[in-house]
């Protein structure tokens, strides 16, 4: 069905969104050196994400949205419908980053969705069903090590209790951190299921960009799994100690990364990608043998099958690595772990149908990160518009970015679909 009717065409302010997304990207911003661009850091919980949300706040009452905080910190701003009864449209995404961020990665979508809010206002439009945006607590994990978690909690994956003893690298625990911000709302955290959920994010990848579309139609979310392995040495006297008699937990972190490598390179689990961010070694000296090493590996697939045979082997390899040196021991400890989820099809073609409408070129194309949209499709009809990016779609980086054009783009698409799913 086409969004196209007799209503009032929603029209949005490419200027007032452009110009939120820059002022919230100063709360948190450092100078970066490796690009000698200007980033942003504000992680979950902190000082800098207390401002963000502070800011989100006086947006939201601006529009007179009603303003709830649910027991995970997150922030809902409500649009009443002309039947408050209904189920709401949910529009949602998140405001914190990673330690390297840019301007756009989940704000795009927040403060896009109080731009389409703006829109309904100034249309005169008031739907049937409410419309309410969210902005999502810990939708990165870099603080606390689960990503989506304010969402993954509120759609009955996690528990709250899970969520709130969760620790930092510091060992703050995000219950305490929760309250130290003033953000430990009062909603229950468990939510009502929507009639629909959307979420427009930058693609934080090259494929629009390459196929020079200006819209995705997403698909769905791959597989991922997190897991942290800590390897067990003995410190030993870099000059003095034998070789054979080493017990090096620098060189087993090391086997683990060309393994994963190996693995992607092999073809034999689909398209499997894997990525080892985090490495760190004790006791970090040039003379000495490492006798502790911990590193993150992370995977992805499309195909829940693939994935389950690529975190099998990596089991049995991690279980091999002693016997090369003997006296190694090997701890694993599983982080974050998501299956495959497919969007629905329903709201998929509403997406697309806007975007025709609209006179954007779009595409279907499945996910490479992971968003709340996943979660959310647990409970509710979800997808997402993705928004092209610039310098090969690079995000978590001072780099990311996309045009002020293609911004408008994403949420003028947002907007007619949010128009049609809450008619």
């Amino acid at each position: 069905m086409s969004v196209t009717d007799t209503t009032p065409e929603l029209t949005i302010d490419a200027d007032r969104l452009w110009s939120d997304l820059m002022e919230l990207a100063a709360i948190g911003a450092y100078d970066d050196e490796a690009t000698g661009l200007v980033g942003v850091n504000r992680q979950s919980l902190t000082d800098e994400d207390r401002a963000g949300r502070e800011l989100l706040l006086s947006w939201m009452e601006e529009l007179d949205l009603g303003i709830t905080v649910d027991e995970m910190g997150t922030i809902f701003g409500r649009r009443e419908g002309q039947d408050p009864e209904l189920a709401p449209v949910l529009i949602g995404s998140h405001i914190d980053t990673v330690a390297t961020a840019g301007a756009f990665d989940g704000c795009l979508g927040v403060l896009g969705g109080l731009a389409v809010l703006r829109s309904f206002d100034e249309a005169g439009l008031r739907p049937r069903r409410p419309i309410v945006v969210a902005a999502w607590t810990e939708e990165e994990g870099v603080r606390f090590g689960t990503d989506m978690l304010g969402s993954a909690v509120a759609a009955g994956r996690l528990s709250l209790d899970h969520a709130y003893g969760l620790t930092d690298a510091e060992g703050h625990r995000l219950g305490d951190e929760l309250e130290r911000i003033g953000f430990k709302g009062e909603r229950p955290v468990r939510l009502d299921p929507p009639h629909a959920y959307l979420e427009c994010h930058i693609e934080q990848g090259p494929v629009l960009a390459q196929e020079d579309r200006q819209i995705g139609v997403v698909t769905g979310v791959q597989s991922i799994s997190w897991q942290k392995v800590t390897l067990h040495g003995r410190a030993a006297h870099a000059g003095t100690t034998p070789t054979e008699l080493r017990i090096d937990a620098g060189l087993a972190a090391a086997q683990i990364i060309v393994e994963v490598r190996r693995m992607v390179d092999s073809g034999a689990y689909g398209r499997l990608r894997a990525t080892v961010g985090h490495i760190e070694a004790s006791p970090g000296l040039p003379s000495v043998v490492p006798d502790r090493a911990e590193i993150t590996v992370d995977l992805r697939n499309p195909d829940d099958e693939d994935m389950a045979r690529a975190e099998a082997d990596l089991a049995e390899f991690l279980d091999r690595l002693p016997t090369s040196q003997p006296g190694l021991r090997v701890e694993t400890a599983q982080m974050a772990r998501t299956k495959a989820v497919p969007f629905s099809e329903a709201v998929q073609d509403t997406i697309e149908t806007a975007a025709k409408d609209r006179g954007y070129d779009s595409m279907r194309i499945m996910s490479g990160a992971g968003h709340d949209a996943q979660e959310m499709a647990a409970i509710a009809p979800a997808a997402m518009v993705f928004v092209r990016g610039q310098h090969q779609g690079i995000s978590h980086n001072p780099r990311e970015y996309s045009t002020p054009e293609d911004c408008a783009a994403g949420i003028e698409v947002l907007a007619s679909a949010v128009k049609e799913l809450s008619a």
